[in-house]
């Protein structure tokens, strides 16, 4: 008779529509829980059709070809039971479902209750809300399974599973990432487990799909609080963990029904108690549990965020080499050495564009990065197609001031040869823009806009430099001296389109703008808020009318990493006309 019931967590990495794909790896770890002689493995919110699938869930036959494949793999016989997310249809409505495996027989098909729709969810664009809250009994105790916002939502499903005698809420996640989740993430089910003194397994998704990025970090946490088990960030993992039956017995014994359950118990679907016949696994072998070691500061952690997402982007769309514009600066240097350790030497390539507004250290740092990279720079001087613009265009032009419409050619004709270069070779040109560029439209329209993918896309630019100087730390530690070179950190940012021309000649100091923009985009703030922070009021409305005019060149943007709680695109839904202005 075992003593433990053990369960492995499958923290895998889907593509969004790969059900084939998405089957194999499902099996794949169901057939090493099978080896690990675990009695139950959890997959992540719609791990067989891959997280968020998003329109594809209006076709009809993409939700069935999701069933068809769901039902193969109940036909597979394996020991253990599985909980597998998918796309269940039922009565011609769709529900955000998780399937219940056990000796080759659908058991049951929890669907999810609690819908959200903010920030990068539109569930309830898809979905309905499931009629049933089930507690599952298998005899020697009982369980619950949530999936993702179930949790979230607080008091809420899970708490009246623990209150029906569930002493084991598992829940099934596809939650993406933004700096500090993680931590959220074990302060909240830390307050949930001590509350309701029952053991928490949580799994979730990891890697890329688009802007979303998934840091995994599934773990079992015990009733008192503490971790038990934690699987690593931003890698795909198989956490297996023991947890003792007599403590699972212990903890599934009906609660006394307080007022606070009983006003709960008439906000939520009926909760229903579902009888599985199972027989526990016997254990000959025994497992080590793992706690993984957090990363070891904020830029690490975006580091890796930033290396998941693009490389995702960058396999799962077919691609294997990428080209970027290198000026010298900060921005494209940073993004150069990021997709060198992602892709390699071999299939990066670097292209400098130098005009006569370009500074000799530009080019000395464009090329010592290249160099440092172990990559060929291929260099086009780019003044005498200026000259050929600027010809065409100067009987229409003539008795004109060269203005900004002469800058912007510059940074168009330097799209113009990335993107004629990614057409040749079948190449992604990663686009090098920053968040608060990109915020206040500091970008050419189908010039420095231009690319496939933005790995800096939600980076403000005091934390572009905040990484570039971890990432020459962490080189110099092994020996190999700072990636970045050195002057192009300490040189002052310039988009170097005109004769001595800074970026602080349009707005603020970075550190200020960015403190300016964090606070308007991220925490919704008015101006007179923002300013009684100690900032001048009319910088700060300048500032926000520069954001709120450009909605129309981040509609055209290349996606990019999402790493804030609130990043331009799916976060962030403003008008592009909008007469609105903050007071």
């Amino acid at each position: 008779m075992s003593t433990s019931f053990r369960i492995s967590l499958a923290q895998i990495n889907p593509i969004v529509g790969g059900l084939r794909h998405n089957s194999e790896l499902i099996l794949e770890s169901i057939h090493e829980a099978e080896n690990r002689q675990s009695d139950i493995v959890l997959f992540p919110e719609l791990a067989l059709p891959g997280y968020p699938p998003e329109d594809l869930m209006l076709e009809q036959q993409f939700c069935r070809d999701n069933l068809k494949y769901l039902k193969e793999l109940v036909r597979q016989r394996f020991s253990p039971m599985a909980v597998i997310g998918y796309v269940e249809e039922c009565g011609g409505r769709l529900y955000n479902s998780s399937a219940l495996i056990c000796s080759g027989k659908l058991v049951h098909s929890y669907k999810k209750v609690c819908l959200p729709n903010y920030g990068v969810f539109d569930e309830q664009r898809y979905f309905v809300s499931g009629p049933e809250i089930p507690v599952y009994d298998l005899g020697d105790f009982r369980f619950g399974i949530n999936i993702c916002e179930d949790i979230w939502v607080n008091p809420g499903p899970g708490e009246l599973q623990s209150a029906y005698g569930a002493g084991l809420v598992m829940t099934i996640n596809s939650s993406p990432y933004h700096i500090r989740k993680s931590r959220e993430r074990f302060e909240m089910f830390k307050r949930f487990a001590k509350r309701n003194g029952v053991y928490y397994a949580y799994v979730n998704i990891v890697g890329g799909q688009d802007e979303l990025v998934f840091d995994g970090s599934s773990f079992v946490m015990d009733p008192n609080g503490e971790l038990i088990a934690l699987a690593g960030m931003f890698h795909e993992d198989l956490l297996t963990v023991d947890i003792p039956i007599e403590q699972l017995k212990k903890r599934s014994r009906r609660k006394k029904f307080t007022p606070r359950i009983v006003k709960l118990a008439d906000q939520f679907p009926d909760v229903t108690e579902i009888t599985v016949k199972y027989s526990p696994v016997a254990k000959s072998i025994r497992i080590s549990t793992q706690i993984a070691d957090p990363p070891r500061s904020r830029e690490e952690e975006i580091y890796n965020a930033l290396v998941t997402g693009t490389r995702d982007y960058i396999k799962k769309n077919g691609f294997t080499d990428v080209v970027i514009g290198l000026s010298g600066g900060i921005d494209s240097a940073l993004t150069a050495a990021i997709a060198h350790d992602i892709v390699g030497s071999n299939h990066l390539h670097l292209v400098f564009m130098p005009t006569r507004y370009t500074s000799k250290e530009s080019a000395l740092g464009a090329r010592k990065l290249a160099q440092n990279l172990g990559v060929k720079l291929v260099e086009y001087p780019i003044d005498g197609l200026l000259k050929n613009y600027t010809d065409t265009l100067s009987s229409t032009f003539e008795g004109l001031e060269e203005d900004v419409t002469e800058e912007n050619i510059q940074a168009r004709i330097r799209g113009n040869i990335l993107m004629a270069l990614a057409n040749k070779f079948n190449w992604l040109v990663l686009n090098t823009g920053n968040k608060s560029e990109v915020a206040i439209g500091f970008c050419t329209l189908y010039g420095d806009t231009a690319g496939g993918f933005a790995i800096l896309k939600d980076l403000y630019k005091t934390m572009v430099f905040s990484l570039a100087r971890w990432m020459n730390r962490m080189s110099r530690k092994y020996g190999l001296g700072s990636i970045i070179p050195p002057l192009i950190i300490s040189k002052p940012p310039s988009a170097e389109l005109r004769e001595n021309q800074v970026d602080t000649d349009y707005f603020p100091p970075y550190d200020i703008l960015d403190a300016m923009l964090k606070r308007y985009v991220e925490f919704g703030e008015s101006p007179r808020e923002i300013a009684k922070l100690g900032f001048d009021l009319e910088e700060v409305q300048k500032v926000i009318r520069m954001v709120d005019i450009n909605e129309y060149k981040r509609r055209q943007a290349a996606p990019g990493v999402k790493i804030t709680p609130r990043g331009f695109g799916k976060d962030r839904r403003m008008p592009i006309t909008n007469r609105y202005k903050f007071e």
